[in-house]
């Protein structure tokens, strides 16, 4: 072969080598630049929990301000962890909110602090719901669900997709079906009604206020204005009661007999109201069985307010054990 020739094919094979190192060049990936991860911390499994109880009794226009902060009740999940105080317990919650003066950013703000109350027991503690105000003469004590409340199992975060009926749940809430968006169509009596609900407790084996309470409040039809007055058996004497009232202009002379007498009647009414009372729950103890009884003795009622966070105010301050006038104080606060 020439020399020409030979020169010439090799210069063929040089160009075949570098086509192929361009092809394979052009054929590698070139990485792509890595965007950075968010990370969302994951959420805790009850952690919503204190948002699904229903704040009973809080008005319709105050509920947004229950929710105007981000607020912690770490405290409460933890109690339902293992070695927290609710751990393994048959728990029944419900809300409540406590209108406080404190303090946030250095500035004091009255503010709708949300509470959970939780009562340990093997049964639910009530039924029934209490309906009272000052504005409202006649204290009602009616069947939760005429207000559309019940006591409905919890669902935790992570059992959120599983079959209802299928879980075995400790944890039982206060729920309401009533939205605000059908309060429209309600009557204002029927409205206020929601706002002046308190969760009902019987307790058969402590008297409750009636039946210690010696004090008759009075509304005594005179002219030419009602008497609006109370009066202690146990402290008070009806004559030297009524001269008084005389004295003060608070009762006309010509109208004591009337008086006396209405007093004397409402007195008997009252005694009667408290011997029934009485009655009825020695009656109730006895019926009971012992199962009852020592569900009834062992119950405890534990109240949680927001734990310290730099999102929400400092409530440290302003606890109290007290829950309302039918549960009386909580065993625990925290």
């Amino acid at each position: 072969m020439r020399k020409g020739a030979k020169r010439k094919a090799s210069q063929k094979d040089e160009a075949a080598v570098e086509k192929k190192e361009v092809v394979r060049a052009k054929r590698t990936r070139v990485p792509k630049p890595v965007s950075p991860v968010d990370y969302f911390p994951d959420k805790r499994n009850l952690e919503d929990l204190w948002q699904q109880v229903f704040p009973v009794g809080t008005e319709w226009d105050q509920l947004d301000l229950v929710y105007q902060y981000k607020w912690n009740f770490s405290n409460l999940e933890n109690a339902f962890e293992e070695g927290g105080e609710l751990n393994g317990k048959k728990v029944y919650l419900f809300g409540c909110t406590e209108p406080q003066l404190v303090f946030f950013g250095g500035q004091g703000k009255v503010t709708v602090i949300p509470v959970v109350v939780a009562v340990e027991s093997p049964f639910p503690p009530s039924d029934k719901i209490g309906i009272n105000s000052v504005q409202r003469e006649v204290e009602e004590i009616i069947p939760m669900k005429q207000m559309k409340m019940d006591w409905v199992p919890y669902i935790s975060l992570e059992n959120r997709d599983s079959q209802v009926e299928r879980l075995k749940s400790q944890i039982f809430i206060l729920s309401c079906t009533q939205r605000r968006a059908g309060l429209k169509q309600m009557k204002l009596d029927r409205v206020k009604k929601f706002e002046y609900c308190l969760p009902y407790f019987y307790q058969p084996f402590k008297e409750d206020e009636l039946e210690q309470s010696t004090i008759v409040p009075i509304i005594f039809p005179a002219e030419p204005k009602p008497v609006f007055t109370e009066f202690d058996w146990e402290f008070d004497e009806v004559e030297e009661f009524t001269d008084k009232l005389i004295e003060e202009e608070e009762l006309s002379a010509d109208q004591k007999d009337a008086f006396k007498d209405f007093l004397k009647e409402k007195v008997r009414e009252a005694k009667k109201a408290n011997r029934e009372a009485r009655e009825a729950r020695k009656k109730a103890i006895e019926e009971m069985s012992e199962e009852t009884k020592t569900a009834f003795e062992k119950m405890k009622f534990y109240k949680f307010y927001p734990v310290s966070s730099p999102d929400t105010p400092d409530v440290s301050d302003v606890k109290s054990p007290f829950i309302n006038r039918y549960y009386g104080k909580a065993h625990t606060v925290l």
